[in-house]
This record gives C-alpha cells, structure tokens and sequence, in this order.
C-alpha cells in the first residue's frame, strides 16, 4: 500500500506538467478559467477603493486577489502554449501587469486613501493617481482582449461579444468616474472648510469658528458658480444638483446660523466671567445692579441654550 501511494505522488506532478491541448478552443477555455474571473475582480475591486470605508477589508481583497493572480501564473506557464508560445507569453505578461499593479500603484493608492481628507491637496493627489492607475489597467485589459480576438480569428472561433468585452466596460466606468471625481474636487474643496469650521466649533474658539465661517460662505459661493459652468452627465444633472444643495446648504449654515452661535458662546464667556465676579465678591459687599446684571445674563442664557 505504501509502495503504490509513493508512485501516485510521483506520477500526479507529471500528469499535471504533461497536460496538453487538442484545439485551440480547449486552450482558450483553460485560459479563461485561468483569469477571466481576475478580470472583473481587479474590475470590483478598484471601484471598491472609491467606495468603501473599510481599508482592512479593502487590503484583504488585495492580498487575495495577488495570490490568485499568482496561481494563474503558475498554471499558465506550467501548461504548453498552443500554436506557439506567444499568445500565452501575451496572456502572462497581461496578469504579471496587473500583479504590478495592485502591487505598487494600487498599494500606495490605500496609503494615500487614509489621508486624502486632511487636506484639498492630498484628496487631489489621491483620486489623480486612482484616475491613472485605472487607465492602466484598462489599457491592459484592452491589449488583453485585442490578443484574445487575432488568437480566435486565427482559428477561427467565434467570440460572443459580451463575454470578453470588459475593456468596454472599464472605460465607461472610468468615464462616469472622472466625471463624478471632477465635481466631487469641487464639493471637496469647499467641504475642507466645513471641517475647519467643525473642529472650531467644538473647541469654542470664537476667532476660528468667524474665520472658517467666513472661507465657508466664500468657498462656497465660488463652488456655486463652477457649477453653474459644468454640462450634466449624459443629461443627468441630480449629481449636480446634489453638489448645489450642498453649498446653499453651507452657505446658509456660515452666513445664518454661525453668528447666531458665535453670540452663544459670547454670552456663555459673558455669564461665566460674571459669575466668576459675583462669586468672588463677598455677598455683603455685592451691589444690587451687579446681582441684576448677573440674573438678567443667566436668564438669557437659559433662554439662548435652546437656539443654540
């Protein structure tokens, strides 16, 4: 039993080596199973980075899709070509790009995702260099596809149109998506601002929460009128005119509701300056219009904690 079991481990690496194709359509089904599926997972996986908020889960899905394109490699070049090895060099060369890919632009491109909301500059840089490794990879996919058809019109086989026109598809996607990148700059530009705006007014600092209020109505009004020069996508304006909402929206917020806060908080240093003054204050030696102006200042604090 030991003896047959030994010659089995032996034998199955030679049958897996020894493989060999009858047509060229055989061939082309074994490339397909190879990396048709890599195709439209590298695909999913770069419009993943534009939407997920998980970078763990964004790394994993690399991770896995590297070693995948690793096993088709492998497979590939352990397999003979057919009619020659340069369709299948073409077919390596097209997976070792896209490993390249997720290996260095896409792995820098999750580094600059973690800090592409700190600053207008570095979320410009971020989406530039999705944008491009994108054209990449539709580049490759195109060649790809290109190699594929003179393969199957060399042997005559009949492609259906559909089943292997990704390349179609990615460029529409990065169409629609420099498109969308292009107002989401001009939404993101202003929106800087917003969390300016936020960070001073959680701090309670008077002087930044009128200065980012101000770059706010300013950044905003600015953003309105780009707006008013772009052309809809395909005649669809809602990504426009959500982008409109919300500048009217930041606008109102700087230009109303701002001062109205900034008199709150003013207040609240009035009331606690006050207070601190009374409460130093012995109470025999307490004025009667400086216990008034005190309970005046209260009463319209309580009275202002709700606006506000």
């Amino acid at each position: 039993m030991k003896t047959i079991l030994s010659i089995l481990i032996i034998f199955l690496p030679m049958v897996s080596q020894a493989q060999n194709f009858d047509t060229a359509l055989d061939y082309l089904d074994f490339i397909k199973e190879e990396q048709e599926d890599i195709s439209k997972r590298m695909w999913k996986y770069t419009k993943a980075i534009a939407h997920s908020r998980n970078d763990r889960k964004i790394e994993r899905r690399r991770e896995r899709l590297i070693k995948t394109i690793d096993k088709a490699i492998k497979n590939i070049e352990n397999a003979p070509g057919f009619d020659g090895e340069h369709f299948k060099s073409q077919v390596l060369n097209r997976l070792v790009l896209n490993r390249n890919l997720l290996n260095d632009e896409y792995d820098k491109i999750i580094d600059m995702k973690e800090i592409s909301e700190q600053s207008y500059d570095a979320m410009e840089a971020y989406m530039k260099a999705q944008e491009l490794a994108d054209k990449k990879m539709e580049k490759v996919q195109n060649e790809y596809e290109s190699n594929l058809y003179k393969f199957a019109n060399k042997h005559n086989i009949n492609i259906v149109e559909g089943d292997s026109d990704l390349g179609k598809k990615m460029a529409k996607s990065n169409e629609v998506f420099k498109y969308y990148k292009a107002i989401y700059l001009v939404y993101f530009k202003v929106y800087v601002n917003e969390i300016y705006l936020m960070e001073a007014l959680n701090a309670n600092d008077i002087n930044g929460i009128q200065q980012n209020a101000n770059a706010l109505s300013s950044s905003a009004e600015e953003g309105l009128k780009i707006l008013d020069t772009l052309s809809a996508y395909d005649r669809d304006k809602s990504l426009i005119s959500t982008t409109r909402k919300s500048f009217e929206f930041f606008q109102d917020e700087a230009d109303e509701k701002m001062p109205i806060l900034i008199d709150f908080l003013l207040l609240s240093e009035d009331m606690q300056k006050s207070q601190k003054a009374i409460e130093d204050t012995p109470k025999r030696k307490r004025t009667k219009k400086q216990v008034e102006d005190f309970n005046n200042l209260v009463n319209n604090y309580n009275k202002s904690v709700q606006t506000y």
